[in-house]
């Protein structure tokens, strides 16, 4: 969706300098990359793998790849090298298409949703949240979930602040908890 990026370039990045007081336009946060990961358990069976990498990539539109461990772990009988988890990073037109998704899709689709929380910031700009539920994307069937699947959504900014983060992210319309 190319227009999505179109409106983030004309619309939000002067509002946005505005409501921050920026004078160059260089210097207004914009979002880089939407990283879509997962964690499977060391007990699950390995087409778990195969079943996260095709909804993931389902609803990312590009092929993710599995994770490996870089260290050993004895208590969740984890050593390196072993898979762990799926992840996909988007960016450009894809990353701009699946916030649009995202947010005026699958959000409204979570139950009792009454917006996202603030408390995922990580102090340098960056925002992450879970999903529990995989099949709140309309490009997951539910009826064909073998395994339970949550994502991880990291939305990585520029923002040097949390508060700059959330204004950019206010402004691409994520709606946050009231």
């Amino acid at each position: 969706m190319p227009d999505m990026k179109k409106k983030y370039d004309e619309e939000v990045r002067t509002k946005l300098a505005e409501k921050l007081g920026i004078k160059n336009v260089m210097q207004v946060p914009r979002l880089t990359k939407i990283v879509i990961s997962t964690g499977i358990g060391s007990d699950m069976e390995r087409d778990a793998f195969a079943e996260a990498q095709k909804h993931i990539g389902a609803l990312a539109g590009q092929q993710p790849v599995i994770t490996k461990a870089r260290k050993n772990v004895a208590n969740f009988k984890l050593r390196v090298g072993m898979p762990n988890g799926v992840m996909v990073t988007l960016r450009g037109s894809r990353m701009y298409e699946f916030l649009d998704r995202f947010v005026h899709n699958a959000m409204p689709r979570v139950r009792d949703f009454r917006g996202i929380p603030k408390t995922g910031f990580d102090g340098v700009g960056n925002y992450n949240m879970g999903v529990k539920d995989v099949s709140v994307f309309t490009e997951v069937d539910a009826d064909k979930l073998k395994y339970p699947l949550g994502v991880n959504v990291t939305m990585v900014t520029t923002a040097k602040t949390d508060e700059a983060a959330k204004a950019l992210l206010e402004m691409m319309e994520v709606p946050f908890e009231a």
